[in-house]
């Protein structure tokens, strides 16, 4: 049985692969070389092999070329949204600020003329007490002086003249004092006018008052709103940016403290804007709007951070990484090898101040670029250098091309990250950056 299986197969391999000699032929001998099916199986099935994997690989590079492309240009199109989003957004805080310290201002105004209305409210009232009580006054003397003279005469008048003398009291008496009581009445009436005009007037001050105070509150809850919504913007720009720290394995507090060393100049149109509180009590609008413009200088300085550490990735168009960080034939990797093209561009990861550009040793043609925080980057095996010792770089900027020059096996870019002085993995770096920019 297994005579006639090895008998089939041998059959079917004679079929699809018969036996071929290839001849060898020279001046004085001629000799040939004899290919079995099974040789020739061997020999398809390897082709085969390494014909699929070549395609295989093409497909995947090819892809993930592609998935790498859209990604980067959809975070740089978020990136774009989201700064003019916040623009917007601090416009419209400012408006609303204006607005609101313009209501304010209105609305103490209001305050002052009521007062001042009901200032002169009480003048006139204690004016006209006073005028009712000297009133009073003199219609008691009026009335205890004109009883004594009645008395007096009735003393002195006999009884036939008593008739006459009451009549003369009457002709006499009445045009004085209905004098005195006409200019006490239109004395009385002004006063009463004046009243009444202070009191309206102190009506329309008080009703003007109180649509001025519906009007503050309104632009309080919009300025509410508003300043809600700028606070979880915020929240939401400024957690991402110490995550990204964290993972590098960089101290957030202590970059902090050095930006803000580096970047304490004031003055000038683009000065943050601060609420004083100097003279008057502190508002909840003023905490709060202070607590917001502080997270927004923190959020420049996290900004001004990333823009010194590397983030970035070193290159922009399609490659492959072909080696990583750590421990690679024996000895340590101290980068991450990245394999494209010859001559592809290649792109500082941060700001920084070029310290060495030119050839060194195994490294061949090699570029060193110092950053803050104790940071250095090194890019290495280039084909050709564009930038100069001394040069100050910014993150994004093309700094030269990918080479084969130095110990190397093929083109690539050698790429280091040194923090004061030890090498860390390049990929810590960009994976944290990934998220963000």
């Amino acid at each position: 049985m297994r005579s006639r299986l090895e008998i089939k197969i041998r059959a079917l391999l004679e079929r699809y692969f018969p036996e071929r000699r290839l001849f060898l032929r020279s001046d004085n001998d001629t000799r040939f070389i004899r290919l079995k099916p099974s040789t020739q199986l061997v020999a398809f099935m390897g082709l085969t092999f390494i014909v699929s994997w070549t395609i295989i690989s093409t497909a995947i590079l090819l892809m993930d070329s592609i998935g790498s492309g859209n990604f980067r240009e959809q975070a740089r199109r978020d990136q774009q949204t989201y700064e003019l989003r916040l623009n917007a957004m601090s416009l419209e805080r400012d408006a609303r600020t204006e607005e609101a310290l313009a209501a304010q201002d209105r609305f103490n105004t209001a305050l002052q003329q009521i007062s001042v209305m009901q200032s002169q409210l009480l003048n006139s009232e204690t004016r006209r007490r006073e005028l009712e009580t000297g009133i009073g006054v003199i219609q008691a003397t009026l009335r205890r002086t004109m009883k004594e003279r009645e008395t007096a005469l009735r003393e002195t008048t006999p009884p036939d003249q008593e008739v006459s003398g009451k009549q003369a009291t009457r002709l006499t008496n009445p045009p004085l004092a209905n004098d005195m009581l006409n200019i006490l009445s239109i004395a009385l009436a002004e006063t009463a006018q004046q009243r009444d005009k202070v009191i309206a007037s102190a009506e329309v001050a008080l009703q003007a008052a109180e649509e001025m105070r519906l009007d503050l509150a309104l632009m309080e809850e919009k300025n509410d709103q508003i300043f809600r919504q700028l606070e979880d913007a915020m929240t939401v720009s400024v957690e991402p940016l110490t995550k990204m720290f964290s993972a590098a394995g960089l101290d957030a507090k202590s970059m902090m403290e050095e930006v803000r060393r580096g970047y304490r100049g004031q003055g000038g149109p683009m000065m943050p804007i601060s609420f004083s509180t100097k003279g008057g009590e502190i508002t909840k609008e003023a905490i709060r709007a202070n607590r917001l413009l502080d997270q927004m200088d923190q959020l420049n300085m996290y900004r001004i951070a990333a823009e010194t550490a590397p983030f970035a990735n070193p290159l922009k168009s399609a490659f492959r990484y072909t080696s990583g960080f750590g421990t690679r034939w024996g000895r340590m990797h101290k980068g991450t090898d990245f394999a494209a093209k010859y001559g592809t561009p290649i792109y500082a990861t941060a700001d920084g101040i070029v310290v060495h550009s030119d050839w060194l040793s195994g490294y061949g043609r090699l570029i060193k670029i110092k950053h803050e925080f104790g940071i250095e980057t090194r890019f290495a095996h280039l084909a050709k250098i564009r930038v100069k010792k001394g040069q100050r770089v910014s993150r994004g900027e093309r700094i030269g091309d990918m080479g084969n020059s130095g110990r190397s096996t093929g083109t690539h870019l050698h790429y280091e990250v040194r923090v004061n002085g030890r090498a860390v993995n390049p990929m810590t770096f960009i994976k944290a950056g990934r998220d963000v920019f």
